[in-house]
């Protein structure tokens, strides 16, 4: 059963919302500035060296690490990086420590991005944070800056409002989040943990009850290049790949028509995801193609594990290609590329949830919502492998990973004085 816990006094609720509409335009521009840093995987450091630098300005204690100060590749649960150096990415933990007898909580966001695209097809360049109707629009605005930025001003607002709290707190922005998770685990590995997490991912208000997990892999695969004339007497690595391509869709298909018996999923049309994502291959339009590789994405739901799934996917590709006259004896080559990602679900009846949940209630004046992600978060390392009650909810946006993306502002104030209560009733508040 939850732990009950005295409510935030209504009168403290008001400081702090004035504090967070007094300070929002500063907010504003805050999230504006971290959006128009391009931080795409291996590009985050400007970014993270400019937050360690804000953090710095409040008082905070900051260490910034690499994913290599901590010996991440000996934790079992580190996932592959095949094409970013792990002295690249650079991780930043800001903490108060309150010093009292309060709670500890974590506050954690990510900083990297995925790639934009064709900036054409935007309608609006993606990393000039442009502000409009009460959106902001631009990558990473939803997904996730605007939940950074709740996490930071949440804790301005407490000390605006004439307190700090009552626990230690860390604030957290990591990287890798997009593709192996990597950068939570090293803070972790690093020494960081509290008596509960809140990660302010674009939730739209919700409580992600559970989510699935996932696995990145690479096909590597080969043909025999020959004039076009000739091309019955050669093989193509693209058309091969296409055919490894259909095996995995129809693999989907028969996990899919399984997901129905799973407890957290089973009312979610076809939970589990397949994705071609990257395709590469071949040298010259008048020859078979010599080579191609995909880089694909497969969930996985509660119930099984991250090993289940490789093994699934080996067993795949083997039935994939023994009938095929060239794969079978030519096989092509998978290699694990990033996330290896267990599944993981909030159980319900922790004390940190009826905290957010009271909290989420008198913000928005009705109860908190679950709902389950068919995407990944960064809350499964917390809660699956540090036995660390996370949660994960944020503001809503539209399109992330698409074009356009943006976030709704008003939204993300109100997500802030979630945060700040929240901070305020679970590690308690002291006057300055």
């Amino acid at each position: 059963m939850a732990e009950t816990m005295a409510a935030v006094p209504n009168d403290v609720m008001e400081r702090l919302r004035a504090a967070i509409d007094d300070n929002f335009n500063d907010q504003v521009a805050f999230l504006q500035k971290m959006v128009q840093f391009r931080s795409l995987r291996g590009e985050e450091e400007p970014l993270q060296q400019w937050l360690a630098a804000q953090f710095e300005k409040r008082g905070y204690k900051v260490d910034q690490f690499s994913l290599a100060d901590v010996d991440l590749m000996s934790h079992p649960k580190a996932a592959p990086m095949d094409t970013i150096p792990l002295e690249g990415s650079r991780q930043v933990v800001a903490t108060l420590d309150g010093g009292g007898k309060g709670r500890s909580l974590i506050l954690q966001g990510h900083v990297d991005v995925v790639p934009e695209g064709p900036v054409d097809l935007w309608a609006d360049a993606p990393f000039e944070a442009i502000v409009r109707d009460g959106w902001m629009i631009g990558r990473g605005a939803q997904d996730m800056k605007a939940g950074v930025s709740a996490m930071i001003f949440a804790l301005d607002a407490i000390k605006r409002a004439g307190f700090a709290p009552d626990g230690r707190i860390h604030l957290e922005t990591v990287t890798e989040e997009e593709s192996t998770g990597n950068g939570a685990l090293s803070t972790l590995m690093r020494g960081y943990t509290a008596d509960a997490c809140l990660i302010p991912e674009p939730t739209g208000h919700t409580l992600s009850r559970a989510q699935v997990g996932a696995i990145w892999f690479r096909l590597r695969v080969r043909g025999t290049p020959v004039h076009v004339a000739y091309s019955e007497t050669g093989t193509s690595a693209i058309l091969s790949a296409m055919h490894l391509v259909r095996a995995f869709q129809d693999y989907t298909a028969e996990l899919n028509a399984r997901a129905i018996s799973n407890k957290w999923f089973g009312a979610i049309k076809n939970p589990i995801k397949f994705n071609v994502g990257i395709i590469k291959g071949g040298d010259w339009a008048s020859s078979t193609p010599a080579w191609c590789e995909v880089d694909c994405r497969l969930g996985l739901l509660p119930g099984s594990t991250p090993a289940e799934a490789m093994k699934g996917i080996e067993q795949c590709l083997a039935d994939a290609q023994k009938n095929d006259s060239f794969l079978s004896s030519n096989p092509a080559e998978l290699i694990w590329s990033g996330f290896q990602a267990d599944p993981s679900v909030c159980e319900p009846g922790s004390a940190a949830e009826a905290a957010l949940a009271a909290i989420h209630e008198r913000v928005f004046e009705k109860p908190l919502e679950d709902r389950m992600s068919t995407a990944v978060n960064d809350t499964r390392y917390y809660a699956v492998d540090y036995g660390i009650p996370a949660l994960c909810y944020g503001p809503y946006g539209v399109g992330p990973h698409a074009f356009d993306e943006r976030v709704d502002l008003d939204s993300v104030r109100k997500t802030t004085l979630s945060i700040a209560l929240f901070v305020a009733q679970w590690c308690g508040l002291k006057a300055l």
